[in-house]
């Protein structure tokens, strides 16, 4: 099974998109897509793009599935209102201190965006099968979602939904089932992918190996926040494609998962940060990080036909 594994990242998904585009130029045609954050919002996109050509045509066009995913983001994601709206400091104040605190932003926007172009029923059908993470707030577990699952959107928004910065989201009528980022557990599926038999994987993720840090304004709560997040990510990214790109000389078993066929693994992430800033973006920018995950993508996937 071919496989495509996009990691989380938050605005860094447009490098992913850049990226992706590159993948699907060298003719790669996933039988599976896994994404966590922003790359669930991607995978999501991407399947329900295929589900919706092959209803029409029988067929998919890939290029085309790329095509609409850079439309999508060039005309959805252009400047921070479009992800979501800082709370007023009253709003946030009152909602702390009556223990109803439900995130610093107003998700209303992305989640409009959401109902907008993704169908349940597309993704359903589609031939291409999706997965996204999400971690249960209560219990720390994670959990892998797919368009069976009656609430598979509701895990789709809650995978994507940033911790403390946006709100956590119910799943269903039961309070004890509440989700979040799937970043806190895992940043790029890998181990999801192989246990479920992908044996051919290109994964995307958004952050460098090693990060140089600059000094920040730690006493601004947005900054630092953001500051927390990537540090914990990008360990947990290296995390996750250390233990993948070691897999072949260590077959193993893993919490009823059994590893125990080789893959090829191709592993795409940027050389330095992505710097790009939730609260402060445009579309130059976002043209301008899709065009350096395209570059960096075109070199790896270049490099291994050499």
């Amino acid at each position: 099974m071919k496989a495509l594994v996009l990691g989380g990242g938050s605005l860094k998904g447009a490098w992913q998109v850049g990226a992706i585009q590159a993948v699907l130029e060298t003719g790669f045609k996933p039988d599976m897509i896994y994404g966590i954050s922003a790359g669930a919002l991607n995978a999501a996109f991407m399947v329900n793009e295929a589900g919706h050509q092959h209803k029409a045509t029988g067929t998919i066009n890939w290029d085309l599935v790329n095509k609409k995913l850079l439309q999508f983001w060039l005309e959805n994601i252009t400047k921070p209102s479009d992800i979501g709206i800082l709370k007023s400091k009253w709003t946030l104040g009152i909602d702390t201190l009556m223990s109803r605190f439900d995130g610093l932003l107003d998700t209303n926007p992305l989640h409009e965006k959401l109902k907008k172009y993704i169908d349940l029923t597309t993704l359903r059908r589609s031939p291409v099968a999706i997965k996204v993470g999400a971690v249960n707030v209560h219990t720390g577990e994670m959990h892998y979602a797919d368009p069976l699952e009656q609430h598979f959107i509701d895990f789709l928004r809650a995978s994507s939904s940033l911790p403390i910065i946006m709100p956590g989201i119910q799943i269903g009528n039961d309070n004890k089932e509440v989700y979040l980022d799937g970043g806190i557990r895992e940043v790029v599926p890998l181990k999801k992918a192989i246990a479920d038999g992908a044996t051919e994987i290109y994964a995307i993720a958004t952050h460098p190996k090693k990060r140089e840090m600059e000094p920040i304004n730690y006493r601004s709560l947005l900054t630092l926040i953001e500051r927390i997040k990537d540090i914990s990510v990008n360990q947990l990214e290296n995390n996750d494609l250390e233990w993948a790109e070691h897999y072949n000389q260590n077959l193993v078993s893993v919490a009823g998962f059994s590893f125990n066929k080789k893959i090829k693994l191709t592993v795409i992430r940027p050389d330095v940060s992505v710097n790009i800033k939730l609260t402060d973006f445009d579309i130059e920018v976002i043209k301008a990080i899709i065009k350096e995950g395209y570059e960096k993508a075109y070199t790896v996937v270049n490099a291994k036909k050499a």
